[in-house]
């Protein structure tokens, strides 16, 4: 592979280039930083090795001959795409990954919206989203960062407040206009359930009642979801009542998706916490993006 260039260094081609480009030896000498002997020498050396002639020496300076001019084409733009290369490897030896996990409903309810702005702040930072719903199997070692649902405890981890779970029922506006003025929404429309190992720890319906003061259990409900993103999209279709938390839902009640039929919101001692997992050094990086999650959430 390559046998054409068996013997031709690429310290001589690049002289030549310079030149055949300059079409002077004494200007390609002072773009080298070298002498214009030393540049007529290598020349020379090249039209030997190559057993023909390049340059035509001219009154007051050369010009390409027609085997010079093809090689100068092939030669520059093959320096071009070698230059190009080694700038794509430099910057991409620049980048830094940020793996962060969390559920899917975090991801893309509160983070992804609001991602654009750390890459605003932070160009040469990728961050890699992990998503799962078992909040142990996220930290992993090679975890930056996690934002978990809990009570703030996570075993050898490091773990910072981000929001307190405060809940309320959300519906399509569709649903509210179709309801009697006298109904109770909470005892006259379907109840989305979410079930699963997503469900485990949130507020369900039986608290939900217990925290407005209901008595009567809720209904079991036809549809039941083991993902709370397919519970947000369901209310959003119209297909009744779902468990609004309040840091994931809120845009889309601010756009009239959704809608808040009762007025007061229920917590719980639960929460989102930004965790660390156990690791030999804290990176600038991952505090950087810790501080802007901290910034996100005063905003709100």
């Amino acid at each position: 592979m390559f046998e054409h260039l068996d013997g031709v260094s690429l310290d001589t081609l690049r002289v030549f280039e310079s030149a055949a480009r300059l079409r002077s030896f004494t200007a390609a000498a002072l773009a080298l930083g070298t002498t214009q002997p030393a540049v007529s020498q290598q020349i020379k050396r090249l039209e030997t090795e190559l057993g023909t002639r390049l340059f035509d020496r001219v009154y007051r300076g050369i010009d390409l001959t027609e085997a010079g001019q093809l090689l100068f084409e092939r030669i520059h733009a093959g320096m071009q795409a070698m230059d190009e290369g080694v700038s794509q490897a430099c910057a991409h030896n620049q980048r830094e990954v940020l793996q962060v996990a969390t559920d899917f409903a975090f991801a893309a309810f509160w983070l992804m919206p609001r991602l654009q702005r750390f890459h605003a702040a932070y160009p040469q930072v990728d961050v890699s989203l992990v998503t799962g719903e078992r909040s142990q199997a996220m930290l992993r070692p090679d975890i930056d960062v996690a934002i978990l649902f809990g009570d703030g405890r996570f075993q050898h981890c490091e773990s910072r407040w981000l929001f307190d779970e405060e809940v309320y029922p959300v519906c399509s506006p569709r649903l509210i206009e179709a309801l009697p003025a006298s109904a109770s929404p909470l005892q006259h429309l379907p109840l989305l359930h979410l079930r699963g190992e997503q469900a485990s720890g949130w507020f369900d319906w039986a608290g939900v009642f217990r925290g407005y003061g209901l008595s009567t259990p809720p209904p079991p409900g036809q549809l039941r979801f083991d993902n709370y993103t397919l519970v947000i999209q369901a209310a959003i279709a119209g297909q009744g009542l779902a468990i609004g938390w309040r840091h994931l839902v809120d845009g889309l009640v601010d756009q009239g998706l959704l809608c808040r039929p009762l007025p007061a919101s229920l917590r719980s001692p639960r929460g989102y916490y930004v965790v660390l997992p156990a690791r030999k050094r804290r990176g600038a990086l991952i505090e950087r993006f810790v501080d802007w999650l901290e910034q996100e959430r005063a905003l709100q």
